[in-house]
């Protein structure tokens, strides 16, 4: 008799599963439920759906030569019986089957199952406040959803939009408001910055400067008192002494693991939300496995328990839970978090964990923030890439890289080579990374790649060769006016005469191959705070100020492109 296999959710997990057991098990007899009328589509495009870059919503739910994955798909090609509309309402384990509903039909029946897979994905977080359940508040949580806000607005019926949550959602959501359609864009973070606790604070203050050229709102430190509304629908935002006007609003403050049935069952979850599973992603019931957004996975950098949705990892656990169904015991250790995003005309990506991550999961970690070109500095098609790399101070282990950059698929190639290099290698250092081998053309990088000369910055400051400050910091030094800091620039005269001339008293200039002769011009008894277009110039003279006896000596990361990227400018 065939093996019945029952997969419970059908977006990213489940079809994966799906597809994967049917070709290495074909005899299995392999049944999708899932509660909504669109399953097997790729829910990371609904914000690009919005804005209009893909056109049909049909194209999320096509494969890549054009055939809509519907029932009779599956059906005809995968061998796949998909039964849509359709809820699980309860797991008996002893009976092992499952209680269902056709939402259609109103109908329950049972199905049967030698092994079960729990793929029932993530719900959005609500938020708890007075009119909450006006009209057009959404959240982005599926298909329907997502065609519902687009029709809102083709219709005309929006000038202002409001984004609760400046996470990867929210961050899409207000391109796709502002860019497409021209809406008057506000977002609210409750915390300090956007992406926290996923980039560090001076990518933040880059997110934040290309948000504001591209006329949207950040509002952070924010908390959302409650919506007002006009003829049943909302018409306000409320935050602490503000009434913003909002035609459409989009909660975007997280999702939960949607863990209730397994609860029911009475399967392991974690107090913090989502089903325990082991390395083989089998629950504590060794029949029923789990994946994807509605389980929790150890971190590989910080040791805890996280909760992590993104359907790059669900098409990959799919695959492994699969090949374990079939009979294979292949192992997922841990996850590091690597993803990107696109922002406008910036990308922004990042795999390991941030400064602040990384001290509070007991790392002596210390961050290294570069401003490098990704090509050949002679080429036209280079740009500037920030880069901020997180590592700990005692073992050299690299703990996490993040950054910003308009050419993204450059950026996000880096990234994905540190992603891979974590999970392989849990003693990858610093000085790996160093000599680490990359493939080299001028329109494709620069003979020391970036990766190779931001391990390099690491170096040095451990070696305490150098002292760097981030371009917030300086900017704040220079805010305070404190007469015991001198502000060097070492970049030519031509650079730097606009801010002579507007701060002739504090402001001083001497280019770098004129430091020997005028070292005499810099005072030993104040800190020296230099700095230049890139960091990299500022840097050989602090080295050279050190070897000839000066002290407390700063060197501004990043230069003045890094405060330009910032916003930071104070001409």
């Amino acid at each position: 008799m065939s093996e019945q296999i029952v997969i419970i959710g059908a977006v990213a997990l489940g079809p994966k599963v799906a597809a994967r057991l049917k070709r290495i098990h074909p005899t299995a007899n392999i049944t999708l439920i899932d509660k909504d009328q669109h399953f097997s589509y790729g829910g990371c495009g609904i914000p690009y759906f919005i804005s209009g870059d893909v056109s049909d919503a049909d194209q999320l739910q096509m494969t890549s030569y054009h055939m809509i994955r519907d029932e009779e798909f599956f059906k005809n090609a995968k061998g796949v019986t998909v039964l849509a509309s359709t809820e699980a309402l309860e797991i008996d384990r002893e009976k092992k089957s499952v209680l269902c509903k056709d939402l259609k039909t109103e109908k329950e029946f049972t199905l049967e199952y030698d092994k079960l897979v729990i793929a029932t994905g993530a719900v959005p977080k609500k938020l708890n406040v007075e009119g909450a359940s006006l009209k057009n508040i959404h959240t982005v949580s599926n298909l329907e959803e997502a065609k519902n806000i687009k029709s809102f607005i083709t219709q005309g019926n929006a000038a202002n939009a409001v984004i609760i949550g400046a996470g990867f959602i929210g961050l899409e959501m207000a391109e796709a408001f502002a860019d497409m359609w021209g809406l008057n864009t506000t977002i609210i973070e409750k915390q300090n910055q956007a992406l926290p606790n996923i980039v560090g604070a001076s990518i933040a203050q880059m997110i934040r400067h290309h948000l504001e050229e591209n006329d949207v709102r950040l509002l952070t430190d924010t908390n959302i008192l409650g919506f007002k509304g006009e003829d049943g629908s909302v018409s306000h935002v409320l935050i602490d002494g503000e009434e913003i006007p909002a035609d459409i609003v989009i909660v975007a403050v997280g999702v939960q693991p949607n863990d209730t049935l397994a609860k029911k069952a009475g399967l392991e979850t974690h107090a913090k939300g989502g089903i325990v599973v082991n390395n083989e992603l089998q629950s504590s019931d060794p029949l029923i496995y789990a994946g994807g957004d509605c389980i929790c996975l150890p971190h590989l950098l910080t040791k805890e328990m996280v909760h992590l949705p993104l359907g790059s990892l669900s098409n990959r656990l799919g695959r492994l839970i699969a090949n374990n169904i079939a009979g294979a015991h292949e192992k997922f250790e841990a996850v590091n978090g690597a993803f990107c995003v696109k922002i406008f005309e910036r990308t922004v990506a990042a795999a390991g964990i941030t400064l602040d991550v990384a001290k509070a999961a007991g790392y002596d970690a210390i961050s290294v923030l570069q401003e490098g070109l990704d090509r050949a500095h002679f080429m036209a098609t280079k740009e500037v890439a920030a880069l901020e790399l997180v590592v700990d101070r005692k073992t050299r282990k690299v703990l996490g890289l993040h950054g910003l950059s308009k050419n993204g698929d450059a950026l996000v190639g880096r990234i994905n080579v540190i992603s891979a290099l974590l999970n392989t290698n849990k003693n990858f250092t610093i000085d790996d990374l160093s000599i680490a081998e990359f493939a080299y053309s001028p329109p494709y990088s620069a003979a020391m790649d970036l990766l190779n000369s931001i391990a390099n910055i690491a170096d040095n400051i451990l070696d305490e060769r150098v002292n760097p400050i981030d371009p917030i910091t300086f900017k704040e030094l220079w805010e305070k006016e404190d007469d015991s800091f001198f502000f060097l620039d070492c970049r030519e005269l031509a650079n730097a005469e606009p801010y002579l001339k507007l701060y002739p008293e504090r402001w001083h200039n001497i280019p770098q191959k004129q430091i020997p002769a005028r070292i005499n011009e810099i005072p030993k008894d104040k800190k020296l705070v230099l700095v230049c277009n890139s960091g990299t110039r500022s840097y050989e003279v602090g080295v050279a100020l050190q070897a000839a006896g000066f002290k407390d000596i700063y060197n501004t990361a990043g230069g003045f492109i890094g405060i330009g990227a910032c916003g930071l400018d104070f001409k």
